[in-house]
């Protein structure tokens, strides 16, 4: 397969969408989500001379994808491309999953019923894969009524509009999924997190890799229990604070360390292309106390909607067993964020008749560095798209 022929200029054009919604507390810091108004900001790239038939759509449950390689490189081939941020963008500290989904179907309707777009394609790279499935399954079967902290959420009465197709790139089961499998398990107290068991301590100089089976067993586990030790203090916190009847509604808190991923130093658990020592925020020892690890700053009912594993509606897996419409899965060989086996357990999972697989040989999460690899991927999404017949 080789690069596309024809290469479009493009322009980039501010996006901002506004609705209503009434919440008994304000989560969004700043002028995103005030008096009783959500702003949602976005980049839509256009290429010159292309009618606006199809839009393919990236969103992020807390980033904004307008600087990725991926989407300008796919609106360089002729396809409309929209970079769409939640009302959290930048900021997961209070993200509630259930929201992120209105927002993205506020930009499906948006994209449909303004800009008049006949199809629509959704792309979920990393962290956004899951949100996007999480988004077609709820709007071929829309079913969730509440958040899982018990509150009422506005899916069911929103009207998600499904996209025409899914492009599952480079990302990953879960938000909840990756933290049961990067969290330090050696961490003994929550509020010191020096106190530390040494034989579950990834960083420990006696323990090295390659790993054994059994100390893998007994460090999974170890991870999950403490995710669930953490879910259950989240949840008694949070009915506490019910049982008081005061003005106190949410709270925030830390979690220490959270990046322990055995994959990130044995090459032989999952292998594939990845580099070894290293992780996509840098070194995993240094991330792992560092301030922007996952799930590091966290309310209570953010961390009920996309942190835990038990509680989470936007688990990829379930979601992608609702969805019907034509996927498109994108494995990057060495991606050093997505775990190896993600791809394929989404791929299996999915409900769709009409899927197909693709493993990028030696890619990255990013495509650092990485030209040939990029117009790779972009030239199979488009052709996958035309065979489709997605795009005019």
């Amino acid at each position: 397969m080789t690069a596309a022929s024809a290469i479009f200029e493009v322009s980039a054009d501010w996006v901002h969408i506004q609705f209503s919604e009434v919440s008994s507390f304000k989560e969004v810091y700043g002028f995103a989500g005030n008096q009783g108004v959500v702003n949602l900001e976005g980049i839509r790239y256009r290429p010159k001379g292309i009618a606006p038939h199809t839009l393919l759509i990236y969103m992020h449950p807390s980033s904004t994808l307008q600087l990725l390689p991926m989407p300008r490189a796919m609106a360089e081939r002729g396809v409309h491309v929209l970079c769409a941020a939640s009302r959290y963008a930048r900021n997961d500290s209070a993200l509630i999953m259930e929201n992120v989904v209105v927002d993205l179907g506020a930009y499906m309707k948006h994209a449909r019923q303004v800009w008049g777009y006949k199809n629509v394609v959704l792309a979920g790279w990393s962290g956004g894969g899951s949100l996007a499935l999480y988004y077609q399954q709820q709007a071929e079967n829309p079913s969730v009524t509440h958040t899982p902290a018990g509150d009422p959420c506005n899916i069911i009465k929103a009207g998600l509009l499904p996209a025409d197709g899914f492009i599952f790139q480079a990302a990953h089961i879960s938000r909840a999924v990756v933290l049961a499998d990067w969290i330090d398990p050696s961490v003994l107290d929550e509020n010191d997190p020096d106190k530390r068991d040494p034989s579950l301590d990834l960083y420990h100089p006696d323990i090295k890799p390659p790993y054994s089976t059994v100390f893998l067993r007994s460090f999974r586990a170890a991870q999950l229990a403490r995710i669930r030790r953490r879910t259950a203090w989240v949840k008694q916190t949070l009915e506490d604070l019910r049982k008081k009847s005061g003005l106190e509604m949410e709270r925030g808190f830390v979690t220490h360390r959270t990046m322990a991923e055995p994959r990130f130093l044995d090459a032989s658990i999952d292998p594939n292309d990845r580099p070894i020592g290293n992780c996509f925020m840098g070194k995993p020892e240094t991330v792992n106390t560092g301030p922007v690890g996952s799930a590091r700053f966290s309310c209570l009912r953010s961390w009920l909607s996309q942190w835990s594993i038990d509680d989470t509606h936007a688990n990829g897996e379930k979601c992608a067993a609702g969805i019907s419409v034509p996927m498109l899965a994108l494995e990057h060989s060495a991606d050093d964020a997505v775990p190896q086996p993600h791809t394929q357990r989404i791929f299996d999972a999915a409900a769709s008749s009409d899927k197909t697989m693709q493993c990028l040989k030696g890619a990255t999460h990013y495509f650092s560095g990485q030209p040939e690899h990029l117009a790779l991927a972009a030239d199979s999404c488009v052709q996958w798209m035309q065979r489709r017949r997605l795009l005019s």
